[in-house]
């Protein structure tokens, strides 16, 4: 698998990243069997970025990640990246502290059984802490070598800008941002209104989550809701019932047309093109079971011809205006 930079930084990752959202949880997600024939397959078609949080499955899902690495795929071999920030208090979403992250940091490292993590993500923004109290946790994490690289995930466009720009401001002292996780997909193209300019501009490398619109966009709804589906599932149901309105419709037959015309799945078609739009350098991408994995994974060799990317472009182009386009055409 091709290996991409990731942002302006000297990582480098596989150009499709392992998801680990549904690990840990019974229902679903793969057990423990499951989750070592997905990490197999995906390190054996050359994979290497791995992406987890503290409160997937409670914890689970780094904990099921740590017992698998070496016994089934070397650590080095991996890209782990985790993210801190997110809480499950009745009081509070998110806490952005730098003694909630640091000590949040220490207990994914301990349950994924490693010194260190590859990237070390703050979960979201947290508006009730100074974001430079906040970003100082990754600096600190950088410097003592609990973490290689810094990112964020789920900030928005001035967000982003504010803290890649706070970072740049002292170069050698303070930890660039490397990555931003942001969903995108067909279905989601609200980033490109801010926050992929500002990453662009400052040198930081998206990570698209939810690259096939929660699932949507395999066209696997199309006619209906499968019984062994995310969108039947209690928990799950509502993660997925946004996307299943007409526009969404609209879309994914689009895409189905397009796959048909390429001999290829629509699975195929939608991956190829979040993987290859601009500042993208890794969709997250979530499977159940590993064959669903290795569909993915088989996207490698396929580039969408130009018309086809237009034509996807076109039926999914999201409505920017004011202040996004210059005035004088509105």
């Amino acid at each position: 698998m091709e290996q991409r930079h990731l942002g302006r930084t000297g990582l480098r990752v596989s150009r499709i990243g392992l998801g680990t959202l549904t690990w840990g949880r019974s229902a679903e997600g793969p057990d423990e069997s499951g989750a070592a024939e997905q990490l197999k397959t995906f390190w054996e078609a050359g994979g290497t970025l791995v992406d987890t949080a503290d409160v997937y499955g409670g914890g689970e899902a780094e904990y099921l990640l740590g017992q698998l690495i070496d016994g089934l795929v070397p650590r080095r071999d991996l890209v782990i990246a985790t993210k801190s920030g997110s809480v499950r208090a009745a009081d509070r979403r998110v806490d952005g502290s730098r003694g909630h992250l640091l000590a949040a940091l220490d207990d994914s490292l301990a349950r994924l059984g490693t010194d260190h993590v590859d990237l070390w993500q703050v979960h979201a923004f947290d508006p009730a802490t100074p974001l430079e109290e906040t970003l100082q946790a990754l600096d600190l994490a950088v410097s003592s070598g609990r973490a290689r690289y810094a990112g964020v995930a789920g900030f928005s466009g001035w967000q982003l800008a504010k803290a890649a720009t706070w970072q740049l401001a002292t170069p050698g002292v303070r930890t660039r941002l490397a990555s931003a996780q942001m969903e995108y997909s067909l279905l989601q193209r609200g980033v490109e209104r801010e926050v992929l300019p500002a990453a662009l501009d400052l040198g930081v490398g998206l990570l698209p989550s939810s690259p096939l619109g929660r699932g949507v966009l395999t066209g696997k709804y199309r006619d209906g809701i499968p019984a062994d589906s995310r969108g039947a599932s209690p928990t799950m149901e509502g993660f997925v019932e946004p996307y299943l309105d007409d526009t969404a419709g609209g879309i994914v037959d689009a895409v189905a047309t397009a796959a048909q015309g390429l001999a290829v799945t629509p699975l195929q078609v939608a991956l190829a093109w979040i993987r290859d739009r601009p500042g993208v350098v890794a969709p997250i991408v979530g499977a159940r079971t590993s064959a669903q994995l290795s569909e993915a994974l088989s996207v490698e060799p396929l580039t969408l011809p130009e018309e086809i990317c237009r034509a996807l472009d076109d039926v999914s182009a999201p409505v920017h205006r004011y202040p996004d386009h210059d005035w004088s055409t509105l």
